[in-house]
C-alpha cells in the first residue's frame, strides 16, 4: 500500500514543501515517483517520517537527525523504536520530576511559604561542562552529540562506560616498558579511543590531536586521565597525535 504526498501531509501534519524539501536534502525518499513528479510513500517511509518528527520534536536539526538515522540504517526498524520509547520513557520521568518540583513550587508560593533550597532544583540535570562545551564548539556540534547518544544500541552504551579505562590501562604497562608510541599495540588502543570517542562525534586529523594536546594541557582532563600520572597522558597525547596523521584527514 502507498500514500500520496498530500495524504502523508495530512495523515502527518507536515506539509507536502517540507516533504518535498526533505526529499531534496536525502533524509526521506519517497517509494516512488509517478509520472509529471508525483510523490508516492510505502510504510517503510511513513516510518522514518515518525523518526524524523520525534527527532524533530526533541529540538534536532535536519543534518544531526540524517546523521542518527543514517548510523540506524543497518538497525531492523522495531529495535531502533524500541529504543526510541526506552528514551521517551525515561523523558517521560525525567519531566514528570521537573512538573512535580514546579507544582510543589507554585503550591508552596501561593501560600505564601517558603520553599526549602535543596528542594527549588530537584529534577533538573546540570553537566558543569556543558556550557563550557557550547561556548567552545557550539550548540550545533553538541546538540549532535547528544542526538548520537540518543541513538546508542547497547553495545555503544557498554563501550561509552568501559572504553576509556580499557584504553588507559593498556597503556599504562606501554609505558612503563617504554613502548614507543608506534608501536602496533599503542595504536591499536588508541583506534579503540578513536572509536568510543566517535561515540559522540567524529573527529578530523586536526581535531583529534588537539583533543589529545587538551588532554594533556587542561588540568581536570590531565587529572582525571591520569590520576596524577602526567606522563601517561602525554603518552595517550603523542600516541594519539601520531593515529591522527597516519588515519584521518
Amino acid at each position: 500500500m502507498s500514500w500520496s504526498i498530500s495524504q502523508v501531509a495530512r495523515l502527518s501534519g507536515v506539509t507536502s514543501r517540507t516533504l518535498r524539501h526533505y526529499h531534496a536534502v536525502g533524509l526521506l525518499a519517497p517509494e516512488a515517483v509517478a509520472d509529471g513528479g508525483r510523490r508516492y510513500y510505502g510504510q517503510d517511509e511513513l516510518l522514518r517520517l515518525q523518526q524524523i518528527l520525534l527527532f524533530r520534536n526533541l529540538g534536532l536539526g535536519l543534518d544531526a537527525i540524517a546523521e542518527i538515522l543514517e548510523r540506524q540504517d543497518g538497525a531492523g526498524t522495531v529495535a531502533v523504536l524500541d529504543r526510541h520509547r526506552e528514551r521517551l520513557v525515561e523523558e517521560r520521568k525525567r519531566l514528570g520530576r521537573l512538573l512535580c518540583t514546579v507544582e510543589t513550587t507554585i503550591e508552596i508560593l501561593r501560600n505564601g511559604g517558603e520553599m526549602a533550597a535543596e528542594k527549588i532544583f530537584e529534577g533538573f540535570e546540570h553537566n558543569p561542562y556543558e556550557a563550557e562545551a557550547r561556548q567552545r564548539w557550539g550548540d550545533e556540534a553538541i546538540d549532535a552529540s547528544k542526538a548520537r547518544m540518543r541513538a546508542w544500541t547497547e553495545d555503544d552504551v557498554e563501550m561509552a562506560r568501559s572504553g576509556y579505562s580499557r584504553v588507559h590501562d593498556g597503556l599504562a604497562p606501554l609505558l612503563r616498558a617504554g613502548t614507543d608510541v608506534s608501536d602496533p599495540r599503542v595504536q591499536e588502543l588508541v583506534q579503540l579511543h578513536y572509536e568510543v570517542t566517535s561515540l559522540f562525534w567524529s573527529p578530523n586529523r586536526a581535531a583529534y590531536a588537539g583533543l589529545g594536546r587538551m588532554y594533556a594541557d587542561d588540568e581536570r582532563f590531565r587529572q582525571n586521565i591520569g590520576d596524577g600520572d602526567d606522563e601517561l597522558v602525554e603518552y595517550l597525547r603523542d600516541a594519539m597525535a601520531l593515529y591522527a596523521e597516519r588515519n584521518l584527514a
